[in-house]
């Protein structure tokens, strides 16, 4: 055998014989990310509907800027959380640099604006048919986006799988302001990066199956939803037997 099938035998048995070193890592990112979200997910979620029934002035400005941070790239993320909780500064005094809080913040600030440019297409989506209706009957904004939210409920638990997946698979900020510590702040990206580095392959590959796993899951997840929705919305509505012409 060479080298390649070596490694991914021997990455598949520390999958499958659950070595500690390797889920040690895998509960710990999970944990990370899942935080991060859903941090994320009820700040996003709630600003986008806002943004998606509120007229303001540069609300087009802020649309583009938001749209902007879609790409925002995870190692400028990092940068900036690095500046904010060094000891220098601003918020050095809260001393989590280095800490499974400061990865939580890095992937929270990551995700927010994924979740929130998501969630505001889709509520605006709904918006053009709805929103006139029930701003007719008295309903403010606020009352209106939390309508349509809840209207869209299964869309909107899909961006929140696809939140997951852009956070748990992103590598730079946790590197910055986690610093890799083994046993600590050592998540399924930064490990694989350092565990390649150093020669450890099937280490590596094992990280990397377990990661790619977990998105083929998440993707797995969102594909069910989405077919769930349609074949939902595709049922006819149940006939009512009460109603007819008596003789």
């Amino acid at each position: 055998m060479n080298t390649f099938t070596d490694s991914v035998l021997t990455a598949l048995n520390l999958v499958t014989s659950f070595d500690p070193a390797l889920w040690v890592v895998v509960t710990r990112s999970l944990a990370v990310s899942a935080t991060a979200c859903l941090l994320a997910y009820g700040v996003g979620v709630a600003l986008g509907a806002w943004f998606a029934v509120s007229r303001f002035q540069g609300r087009g400005a802020v649309l583009v800027g938001l749209n902007t941070l879609l790409a925002l790239p995870s190692v400028v993320v990092g940068l900036v959380v690095y500046l904010l909780l060094s000891r220098s500064g601003p918020l050095g005094f809260l001393g989590w640099m280095f800490s499974f809080k400061a990865m939580v913040l890095a992937q929270f600030i990551l995700v927010v604006p994924v979740v929130t440019a998501l969630t505001r297409q889709v509520v605006e989506d709904v918006e053009r048919q709805h929103g006139e209706q029930w701003a007719s009957l008295g309903a403010g904004p606020w009352v209106r986006s939390l309508l349509l939210a809840w209207d869209e409920r299964l869309a909107l638990l899909t961006i929140g799988v696809t939140a997951f997946g852009r956070a748990i698979s992103e590598v730079g900020a946790v590197m910055i302001v986690g610093g890799n510590i083994d046993g600590f702040t050592r998540v399924m990206t930064t490990a694989i990066a350092l565990e390649t580095s150093k020669g450890d392959l099937p280490l590596a590959l094992g990280l990397g199956m377990v990661l790619l796993a977990v998105v083929l899951l998440l993707n797995a997840l969102v594909a069910g939803l989405r077919l769930w929705g349609e074949r939902r919305n595709a049922r006819p509505a149940p006939l009512d037997r009460t109603l007819g012409v008596q003789p």
